[in-house]
This record gives structure tokens, C-alpha cells and sequence, in this order.
């Protein structure tokens, strides 16, 4: 017989952002206007995810493409949240659509949402852009880098997933700080902080 008392705790997911951000938020400006800036905030987060130990090495952000203002933040979330979807894209794409109160980011009349993130999404990630309405997609790299660095599984991608993004109307922007970027993830390679891979522990 099903335990109702269970049944009750299982209805909700609550996936909250670490502590330090309410602190970080205070000191970065609303509006970042240049790409190359809103890149270099992202790997802020990612680096002090991995110092606070709140999360692994990733990051994203949701801005106004074009006057730059910030929507939102997202960080690895997945070891303190016991949940495997909470990856720094889907933080940050779920609270720009909390906050806007609606699932599609690129609805006609709004203005167009881009996603910064300090890599390719992975395979579960690269979904949640296509289907959320951003616009924008800019990303510091890809390639094998990411998973020969840190050891991380991101899934497989399709090799056409440029194409894929074209024809969904998302801009691709890549290579933003691409070496500062892959820096990241040698620094968390040494800090000894958990690959979290379902299969790798």
C-alpha cells in the first residue's frame, strides 16, 4: 500500500542557489553591455562554485541580449541539491522563466534572451536551450577538453548540434575566453573536488 505521508514529501523539487550569491550579486552591475564581460562573470561564478565547494566547475547566466541586463545566475547545483538536473544552464534558464513567469524566453513581443555558459551544454543542457526560448547562445568552448580535463561525462551530442541550434533560430557564439575558460577547469581538476559522474562516484 502506497505510504500517503511519502506521497506528500514527493511533490515538490526545491533546487536553491548557494548562500554566497545573494553577497556576489550585490557587487556586479544590472546591465553588462559587452559579451566578454558577461563571459568573465560566468567563470567568476564557476571558479567560486569550485572554492566554496557548492557545486561542480560550471556556470550560465540569462541577460537581455541586447541591453545586456541580468536576468539570472545559475551554478552546479547537483551534489547539494541530490539532484542530477541541476546543472548551472537549467539553474540559470529555470529562474529567468520563474521570474518572468513564463516557460518561453523567446515569446513573440519579448525582448531576446541570451545564455552565457563557460562550455558547450551537455547532452541534457543543450535540450533545455532549445526548448526554453533563448535566443542567444554564448559559450567560451567545446570540444573533448572539458572531459579529458575534469573527468566529467557530457553526454553525446549530435554532431550537427550547430545546425540544430540554426534552425531553432539560436544564435551560436563561441571561443569567449576560451583559454581562461579551460584554465577553470584545470584549477578544479586540482582541487580534488568530486567528479560526480553517475558511474564515477
Amino acid at each position: 500500500m502506497l505510504d500517503l505521508n511519502v506521497l506528500k514529501m514527493s511533490r515538490s523539487v526545491s533546487i536553491e542557489m548557494p548562500e554566497w550569491t545573494v553577497e556576489f550579486l550585490e557587487t556586479i552591475p544590472c546591465e553588462i553591455k559587452l559579451i566578454e564581460d558577461r563571459m568573465r562573470l560566468v567563470l567568476e561564478l564557476a571558479r567560486k562554485n569550485v572554492l566554496y565547494k557548492t557545486g561542480g566547475p560550471f556556470a550560465a547566466a540569462v541577460f537581455e541580449a541586447e541591453s545586456g541586463a541580468l536576468i539570472s545566475i545559475g551554478v552546479n547545483r547537483v551534489e547539494n541539491s541530490y539532484c542530477s538536473c541541476a546543472h548551472a544552464e537549467f539553474m540559470a534558464i529555470s529562474l529567468a522563466q520563474q521570474l518572468l513567469k513564463d516557460y518561453d524566453l523567446g515569446r513573440k513581443g519579448r525582448m531576446k534572451h541570451q545564455l552565457v555558459g563557460n562550455w558547450r551544454p551537455c547532452a541534457m543542457c543543450f535540450g533545455s536551450v532549445l526548448w526554453s526560448g533563448i535566443r542567444s547562445l554564448v559559450i567560451a568552448g567545446h570540444g573533448d577538453e572539458l572531459e579529458e580535463i575534469t573527468g566529467f561525462d557530457e553526454g553525446p551530442i549530435c554532431e550537427n548540434w550547430r545546425e540544430e541550434l540554426k534552425i531553432r533560430g539560436i544564435e551560436l557564439i563561441i571561443d569567449v575566453l576560451r583559454n581562461e575558460a579551460i584554465d577553470g577547469f584545470k584549477e578544479f581538476a586540482a582541487s580534488g573536488n568530486t567528479v560526480y559522474n553517475s558511474r564515477q562516484g
